[in-house]
């Protein structure tokens, strides 16, 4: 059973898009399995101006990123390394257990997007690694 918060971020999504000329992008998820997420920020200084994602996957998913950008935006890049999948989930008042998952792939889209900026601008972003894996544009499926 989803929680009042995960219905109302699946069905009323927060700054679901793109940003055509975005700081950072990072893509996470897995092809197979359906559930996608790609999320671009807007960083000016040290700050998340904008944020806004495309996930592609289950009502989960969707909500999931929705609260992680909202989380996130305005945010400077710091206090966006603390935003946890833990900090997602429990800001929607929960996920059911084979769900939780979707709360991982949206701190790890988030952290990719972070990735991408840092590697563009050849900085260093304490405590942040290189993702696992990028999903090539391939593996994403086109909008109908």
């Amino acid at each position: 059973m989803y929680t009042e918060k995960v219905m109302d971020h699946f069905k009323n999504p927060r700054n679901m898009g793109e940003i055509e000329d975005a700081s950072g992008v990072g893509t996470v998820g897995n092809a197979k399995c359906g559930d996608i997420m790609r999320v671009f920020l807007k960083i000016e200084g040290d700050v998340i101006e904008d944020v806004k994602f495309k996930t592609f996957g289950c009502g989960a998913a969707v909500a999931t990123s929705s609260m992680a950008t909202e989380l996130v935006k305005g945010k400077t890049i710091k206090e966006a390394m603390l935003v946890t999948n833990k900090a997602v989930m429990e800001a929607l008042d929960g996920l059911p257990p084979v769900k939780v998952h979707c709360s991982l792939l949206a701190e790890e889209a988030i952290h990719a997007a972070l990735w991408d900026y840092a590697k563009k601008n050849g900085i260093v972003i304490d405590g942040l690694e290189e993702p696992k894996e990028d999903i090539g544009e391939e593996e994403i499926p086109e909008e109908e």
